[in-house]
Parts: C-alpha cells; structure tokens; sequence
C-alpha cells in the first residue's frame, strides 16, 4: 500500500519523538499520543500528515478515544510503537512507596496493554487486514538496576506481552515485536551523565548514543513486510554496563 498509518504512544519527547519523525520521513502518516499537547504538536511541526492527540494511556477509556479518532481519521492502522513509560526513584525494594508501584505499572504495562488491545482490534478488522505492534521493551526488561523493582518487573511483563500478540496475532497477520534500548540520549537519561547506581555501590557516569539511531531502528522494523517480522531487537550504547552487568 502507498499509504501507511501509525501510532507512536509517548511522542512528545525522546524515544518516542525520533521515532515518529523517523517514521514521519519514511513517509508514514503518524497519530502521535502523549498527555500534553504543546511537546506532540513540536514534534509533528510543519508535517502535514501528523496528527496529535492528547491521552494519558493509562487510562483506557482515553486510549478508546483516541484510537477512535485514529480510525475516524486515518481509516486504518498498520504500525503501533507502543512506547510511553515511565520510571520511579530508586529505592531499596521494601522502600517503593504503592503509587510509584501503581503510576509504574499504569504507565508501562496497562498503558501498553490498551494500546496493543485498541490497535489489534482495528488491525484484525480492517481490509487488508494485519499490521505491526512494536513494544518498546528495555535493557531491563533483561536485566535490573538496583532499586528499580517497578520498572524491571512491568520491562519484564512487556516481553510476556509481545509473545503473547505474536502468537494471537498470527491468524489475523497481525505480529508483534520488541526494541529493547539501552542508554539513549533522552530527558530520561540525563541522570547518567551525573552518575548512576551500580551493581558493586558505585556510581558511574553511563555511555549514552543518540536517541536518532532509535528511531531510524524502529522505522527499519516498521519497514518489513508482515510475512517478516523481527520478535526482538536490541540497541545500545555501546560501551554501556549492561553485558556483564553486576
């Protein structure tokens, strides 16, 4: 098809913006999604086929509105990146107060759940049916940073996610895939240029590479045919403490 249609969750800042102006350059018309309007209408400026839409994904009946207004919109959907997350401040495991638990887990993991459910429901009802839903995994979704219980546990239940997608997916051409990323230049990871925690009790100031190179890489996975599929795929500063980790 000439035309083709996504939806980047997450799109006002970092990953999930050099992803959907990578996608945006590929040719892709792209609903960008995030909870405040200004940052998604930055990163769609001057792109006639861009599209923001202000949701918080952890609310699903947010998330059902504006897949809708996507349907409505676009008719279609042939690309998820299902990205929008966030983390908590590092604590000893007994020390994680319940709302960071809660806002984690609402943000990573139902956030991401809702969107694949919205997506897969348009995907396996449309003609051509099918599409893609890459879930944006993690580093930790192989292996923690101390004190990030929350973050590593919902990382964890992102691959669990994607798995299952895949398997269902299949009759409806509908597959799934996940990017695990380590160490992009983003807001997120500003921190590490100060020092993180480790493994041993130290803090290290952590290689991070251009969050570009994200982007470019999701738009490469969005690019194959359904009858290929990459299930998962990291990408990584290279010099990061993640291989031989602890």
């Amino acid at each position: 098809m000439a035309d083709r249609y996504a939806v980047v969750t997450g799109a006002g800042t970092g990953i999930g913006r050099a992803a959907a102006q990578a996608l945006l350059a590929d040719g892709w018309t792209v609903a960008v999604i995030g909870r405040r309007m200004d940052p998604l209408q930055e990163t769609i400026a001057g792109q006639a086929r861009g599209l923001a839409i202000a949701a918080d994904v952890g609310e699903r009946d947010q998330v059902e509105a504006a897949f809708a207004q996507v349907k409505e919109r676009f008719g279609r959907l042939d690309l998820l990146f299902n990205n929008a997350g966030r983390g908590a401040p590092a604590v000893d495991f007994d020390e994680l107060p319940h709302e960071d638990w809660r806002g984690v887990v609402a943000a990573n993991l139902d956030g991401s759940f809702y969107c694949a459910q919205a997506a897969y429901r348009i995907m396996k009802h449309q003609s051509p049916r099918g599409g893609r839903i890459i879930n944006n995994g993690s580093i930790s979704a192989h292996a923690p940073r101390p004190g990030a219980a929350a973050y590593t546990a919902t990382k964890h239940a992102v691959t669990g996610l994607t798995k299952q997608i895949a398997l269902d997916g299949r009759k409806h051409d509908i597959t799934a895939s996940q990017i695990d990323i380590g160490n992009a230049a983003t807001p997120m990871t500003e921190r590490m240029t100060r020092g993180v925690m480790q493994p041993d009790g130290s803090m290290m100031v952590e290689p991070r590479m251009d969050v570009a190179h994200v982007g470019r890489t999701v738009a490469h996975m969005a690019s194959l045919p359904l009858d290929a599929n990459i299930p998962f795929l990291t990408i990584m500063a290279t010099k990061m403490p993640w291989l031989g980790r602890g």
